[in-house]
């Protein structure tokens, strides 16, 4: 088994035709169709049904599709770990993160390593709390940045990089726009504005508010941070954000007022695998984030 095999079987199978998995690969089509026939009578069953001009997976095959994913994703980070150790300037990080990070976590401290990394290239995904953490462990990605960080377990590492408070947003005409700060509980009759359910920043609203009592009531909703503050700003109601969002300004016809009583906060920080080491690049950029934020937490 070659594989180049299981890189033509890849093509076919996602693409489920020969031709267009042959032109994908810039080979030949009989090339293509010979090596899944190798294939086949080296396996000794067969991997596809042909139908039409089509193909598709039989159940044997999709069992196989399985595992040569993973061992293809495995060869490719092997020799990714072989380049990035010959020269670890000119790797390639890839890394996770949510909605609520990116902003201006990741631009500044991804700008602040390609000052003294300029050959490091970064692929970026971003992704939901929960998806985030899957890809870690099913090494789709090596690290992503989390907030609030999930607890530690047997195949993720966690590092905290800052705690950080969430504020109040309101529009600015609402009777709260003049306070200095305001308690949670005074919110309780308030329409809220949050991320949909599934979102861990709807989490950790509805709990703290449920910590008090309450339940809060969500007059609308909004699946990224730009689409809620322009909800606010509209006078559909109100929310809680992380500060770290309002770094860049603080929305047009709203007003950010402080939350205490008791005072809501999540750590911000990074995850990667136990399972498996960085490369060399990640290694390099994980510890220089470690250290900017310990350096910028000094004089914050």
């Amino acid at each position: 088994m070659e594989i180049r095999q299981l890189r033509y079987f890849k093509e076919v199978a996602e693409r489920e035709h020969i031709s267009e998995a042959a032109i994908h690969l810039h080979v030949a089509q009989s090339a293509v169709s010979r090596q899944i026939a190798n294939l086949e009578n080296e396996l000794g069953v067969e991997l596809f049904e042909r139908i039409g001009r089509n193909v598709k997976l039989t159940p044997i095959g999709k069992i196989f599709l399985e595992h040569s994913l993973s061992a293809l994703q495995a060869i490719d980070y092997a020799k990714k770990q072989i380049d990035e150790y010959l020269d670890p300037e000119k790797g390639t990080i890839k890394i996770g993160f949510p909605t609520s990070l990116a902003g201006h976590l990741l631009p500044t401290v991804i700008s602040a390593f390609k000052k003294e990394h300029p050959n490091v290239a970064f692929q970026l995904r971003q992704g939901s709390y929960d998806y985030l953490i899957d890809a870690v462990k099913n090494r789709e990605i090596n690290i992503a940045f989390l907030g609030p960080l999930p607890p530690k377990d047997y195949s993720i590492n966690t590092t905290i990089l800052f705690t950080e408070n969430f504020s109040v947003l309101v529009p600015v005409n609402h009777p709260l726009a003049k306070k200095e700060k305001v308690p949670l509980i005074d919110l309780r009759n308030e329409d809220f504005v949050l991320f949909p359910k599934g979102f861990v920043l709807h989490k950790i609203i509805i709990d703290a508010c449920n910590s008090l009592g309450f339940t809060p009531k969500s007059s609308s909703e909004g699946e990224d941070m730009d689409a809620i503050k322009g909800l606010v700003a509209a006078g559909i109601g109100i929310t809680l954000l992380p500060d770290s969002t309002f770094y860049d300004s603080i929305p047009r016809f709203t007003v950010k007022i402080p939350l205490y009583s008791p005072p809501l906060q999540r750590t911000v920080g990074m995850i990667s695998p136990v399972t498996r080491d960085l490369s060399p690049s990640e290694k390099v950029f994980h510890d220089f984030t470690v250290k900017f934020f310990k350096l910028l937490n000094q004089y914050q």
